[in-house]
């Protein structure tokens, strides 16, 4: 039977954690806590900080005895990581804590697959949480109160994310069983009139994602191909790369294509969107980019165009990566512009940071039987140039 496992410090936040079991077991579900102290306490849990830190690569010593708190804390994330995959009855996970126990337990839960309720009550849920959630689906929930001592706030709150638990585990989605094989596609504000006429031409044949390329879009696409979950991708828009060098809100990281390379899935790439960086507000934009060219796409995100220098940086970074690709792969250039604001008489029109985009990956990437570069004198949302897309894929899946 699934049951729902409570995860954290209980030698600190022992009180939280058991009030957080106890709301579960009312709800009739069976309960699981696993402690992730390091160091000892009286406190009676049903998987002990020591079994835990046994699936440590170096042994329970990495973990447990050890001075430095800050190395023990850093081995029990590494157990903890190995741990909760090796349990076959979880039905979800909850968390609670600060900045610290946030940490410790938002890594395993990103281990687990997509689909596994998990929820982490934070204080830290209320900011910047992509270094917790990464390319996962973890709830975060702001705990509003520290979590430090049972009050009329921290009750309610607790209360309702146990609540949230056993009904994402008691009323789970059905899964739909699909025989058509998952296609991953990257699409931006700028590129959805690109990708919408791709989804609609592959839905018949294949199973589309489409990802948000939002950094972790990129990184949620590439953690489905490289856990075999996804048998191919149409990755349009690459405008990650940009925030990435420039600095900006969206990026991916170092590691973007990789599961690509690992896996020699089918892929068709192109330069969607590699034309901005995003920053938010006006005001946010740093203060050596005063003087480039900017746009305002809402009140929340100010777009930066790219000079020629960074898109032959991007490029040679994106060539590089492709290079290693050993599977079949298209690189498809819309030389008619890349988003809908490059286009003549939009503000990102810039004919010469094209060119040294579409020049760089031309001289840079190696055609092979398997890797071609195809240019379209379209631009990337001309029905043209989704069409091409396709025909591409299908191709070479």
């Amino acid at each position: 039977m699934s049951r729902a496992y409570i995860c954290g410090t209980f030698d600190t936040k022992g009180p939280e954690l058991g009030f957080l079991a106890s709301a579960l077991r009312a709800t009739g579900l069976p309960v699981c806590t696993v402690d992730l102290s390091t160091r000892a306490h009286a406190g009676i849990v049903d998987v002990p900080a020591a079994e835990v830190a046994r699936h440590h690569p170096q042994g329970m010593g990495a973990v447990l005895g050890l001075e430095d708190r800050g190395i023990a804390i850093a081995g029990m994330v590494a157990a903890f990581e190995r741990f909760i995959v090796t349990r076959g009855d979880i039905g979800g996970v909850i968390g609670a804590g600060g900045s610290g126990g946030t940490a410790l337990v938002a890594p395993g839960m990103r281990a687990l697959p997509v689909g596994v309720p998990k929820l982490l009550v934070s204080t830290v849920a209320a900011g910047n949480v992509a270094a917790y959630v990464g390319a996962s689906d973890i709830v975060m929930m702001p705990s509003i109160t520290d979590v430090q001592g049972l009050n009329r706030i921290s009750r309610r709150i607790l209360g309702n994310a146990a609540h949230a638990l056993a009904g994402m585990i008691r009323f789970a989605a059905t899964e739909e069983v699909s025989s058509r094989p998952a296609l991953g596609l990257t699409m931006f504000g700028v590129t959805t009139t690109c990708v919408q006429r791709v989804a609609a031409q592959m839905e018949g044949t294949h199973d589309c994602l489409v990802f948000h390329a939002v950094g972790t879009g990129g990184r949620a696409m590439e953690k489905l191909i490289a856990s075999g979950l996804m048998q191919g991708a149409i990755d349009a828009t690459t405008t990650e790369l940009c925030d990435m060098f420039m600095g900006g809100i969206f990026p991916a990281d170092e590691t973007r294509f990789d599961a690509v390379i690992a896996t020699r899935v089918p892929y068709v790439v192109s330069l969607g969107a590699l034309d901005m960086v995003n920053f938010g507000p006006m005001t946010t934009v740093p203060e050596k980019y005063s003087g480039r060219v900017l746009y305002p796409h809402n009140p929340q995100v100010t777009l930066m165009r790219t000079t020629a220098e960074e898109c032959r940086h991007m490029a040679a970074f994106m060539a590089a990566k492709l290079n290693r690709m050993e599977g079949p792969v298209r690189l498809l250039i819309p030389e008619g512009g890349i988003s809908a604001i490059d286009m003549p008489g939009k503000p990102f029109h810039d004919p010469a940071a094209d060119a040294a985009l579409f020049e760089t990956l031309r001289a840079q990437v190696i055609p092979t039987d398997r890797r071609r570069v195809v240019r379209l004198p379209c631009d990337i949302n001309a029905p043209a140039f989704a069409d091409a897309l396709v025909a591409a894929y299908r191709e070479i899946a």
